[in-house]
């Protein structure tokens, strides 16, 4: 029996070793994805035999730790958690606080890899990368894009960022086509983002529709290239029947520029005797009354006493 009991006695070291720290909050065994450790991220150093040494320990915004009876502060900024171990280590020797210290050092919380997704989307939203993370992982953390999204992503990244396979050489800003992205399924669009990115998705321009149509407002622009004074009717619902030929179109040549006023041939290109015109985001398309043909439909209503869609469209045939 007393050689049982010297046994359990002896063995209570090694169990003291893997049972949980006091006044630590954190699994000793769980450890996040690892990656080079940042200002301001969560640390579990753990010193096996000496709990007065075994701590929590943030990085301070100077990229150092500091721990209990060291006399000197250890450089953790950069450093994956194993060369870590290896500082803290060596300083314990250094300084003569243990003969051959056994150190881990476990990751708890990222806060030096923040990725921020904002603009049309879902849910704009800031998270910490604690492994790396594609641009669509992102994406689907955001909920998706909105309905006025534009047709591009902008991914930026700090100048002291590290890049990812297939970026531009000291790109900070990348744009990112949507099509590509989602549509085509490009894996080589489909960045690899490590920390410290700002995705934006900038809201789809508009067009605005005014004046004598049927369902006048603004309608989003996918593409400037497919959008044309046709497709803006054809959203509109269409014309009034007193909308005159001539229509007006409003245009900023230059972001700080005086907006142009261009007269459109609109009977001419609804008669496909002109070519259609191609519209641009922030484009404005007025078509006004013809207000000649309404008072003589209003002096036709009169003298035939008929109906006054009737009236337009006898016009609208005359004419």
């Amino acid at each position: 029996m007393k050689i049982i009991r010297c046994l359990c006695f002896l063995a209570l070291p090694v169990f003291a070793q893997v049972r949980p720290l006091p006044g630590l909050n954190v699994d000793p065994i769980a450890n996040l994805p690892a990656q080079q450790i940042g200002a301001n991220d969560l640390l579990v150093v753990m010193v096996y035999d000496s709990p007065e040494l075994t701590r929590t320990v943030r990085v301070g915004a100077d990229g150092l730790i500091r721990l209990p009876m060291l006399k000197q502060q250890i450089k953790a900024e950069g450093l994956m958690p194993e060369e870590l171990e290896t500082a803290v280590s060596e300083a314990l020797k250094e300084e003569e606080l243990l003969v051959d210290p056994f150190v881990s050092v476990t990751v708890a919380e990222y806060h030096s890899r923040p990725i921020s997704v904002m603009g049309a989307v879902k849910r704009p939203l800031t998270f910490q990368a604690d492994g790396p993370v594609t641009l669509l992982e992102a994406l689907a953390r955001a909920e998706g894009l909105s309905l006025e999204a534009g047709p591009e992503i902008l991914v930026t990244r700090k100048p002291t960022a590290e890049g990812s396979p297939g970026a531009p050489a000291g790109a900070l800003v990348q744009r990112i086509p949507v099509r590509n992205l989602i549509d085509a399924a490009d894996p080589g669009v489909n960045l690899q983002l490590l920390g410290g990115e700002e995705i934006r998705v900038p809201e789809a321009g508009k067009i605005f529709v005014v004046g004598n149509v049927k369902k006048p407002g603004a309608y989003i622009v996918q593409d400037d290239s497919g959008t044309t004074l046709l497709t803006a009717l054809a959203v509109s619902e269409g014309l009034l029947p007193y909308a005159a030929d001539l229509a007006y179109l409003y245009r900023r040549e230059s972001a700080g520029g005086n907006k142009n006023e261009i007269p459109i041939q609109l009977k001419k290109i609804m008669n496909r005797k002109e070519p259609d015109v191609p519209l641009q985001a922030n484009d404005i398309l007025y078509i006004p009354d013809n207000r000649g043909r309404r008072l003589t439909a209003g002096a036709l209503e009169k003298l035939v006493g008929v109906g006054g869609g009737v009236t337009a469209a006898l016009i609208y045939t005359l004419r």
